[in-house]
């Protein structure tokens, strides 16, 4: 029988994190999980996940606070699922989100839907992160702008030896995974909103915060770290 792993990566997200786990945990079946990494909350956040008494949910806790990247990191080191998804705290998942994307891993390596943006309140900002960032695949193509959403990809267990560990100091976990598919996998952008990604004050990233530029000098640093991670990545390819 197949798994699903959902992998959380979670940090005070009490206001939020019942919507979100609830949204995950009613398409999962018996034998699925919910890994959740937490970065050291203060807030209610556990309590509210352990209130849902539910043995799918298995949370791990950070020897001190890794940020977002070291937190989806130490997640992915325990999911034992075939096919693997990764879940911010703060979103709402459609009910046919896993089960759609299941059905097309059987064919891809790597799936990531579409997803509407939308306020603190769930009002629309934008009805397609797609159509907002131009998405799709491509080594060149997202290495000059990534447009892969780790909050929409699912993808094979077989991936995670490429995966991880996350290089050194890389800026975003879903560039590196983007990076690992489109160089050996198969990927795949589904243009079916399947999720509403909530955008507020609090978010671990600023991709739709409009009073925030990434300058020049952050663009090529970015790049830079991900050129300088890829003779280790395509060495590992080689070996295995």
């Amino acid at each position: 029988m197949e798994i699903v792993s959902v992998c959380m990566a979670t940090y005070n997200g009490e206001k939020y994190i019942y919507q979100q786990a609830k949204s995950i945990l009613d398409q999962l079946s018996p034998n699925d999980e919910l890994i959740v990494s937490d970065d050291g909350s203060t807030d209610g956040t556990l309590k509210v996940l352990e209130d849902f008494n539910d043995y799918r949910i298995k949370i791990y806790k950070n020897t001190g606070m890794k940020g977002p990247v070291g937190n989806f990191q130490n997640g992915l080191a325990y999911v034992t699922g075939d096919y693997i998804f990764l879940a911010d705290q703060d979103d709402i998942w459609f009910d046919t989100k896993i089960k759609t994307m299941v059905a097309l891993l059987k064919e891809y390596d790597l799936v990531i839907c579409d997803c509407s943006i939308v306020d603190d309140s769930l009002n629309v900002i934008k009805p397609s992160y797609f159509e907002h960032a131009n998405s799709g695949a491509g080594f060149l193509k997202n290495f000059k702008r990534n447009t892969y959403m780790g909050n929409c990809m699912g993808f094979r267990k077989k991936m995670l030896p490429l995966i991880l560990p996350f290089p050194p100091a890389i800026p975003n976990h879903d560039l590196w995974i983007g990076v690992v598919a489109d160089l050996f996998y198969k990927p795949y952008f589904l243009k079916e909103v399947l999720g509403m990604h909530r955008r507020h004050e609090k978010n671990a990233s600023n991709t739709f915060d409009v009073k925030i530029k990434t300058s020049f000098w952050q663009k090529i640093n970015k790049r830079v770290l991900v050129g300088r991670a890829l003779p280790k990545l395509l060495a590992k390819k080689l070996r295995n």
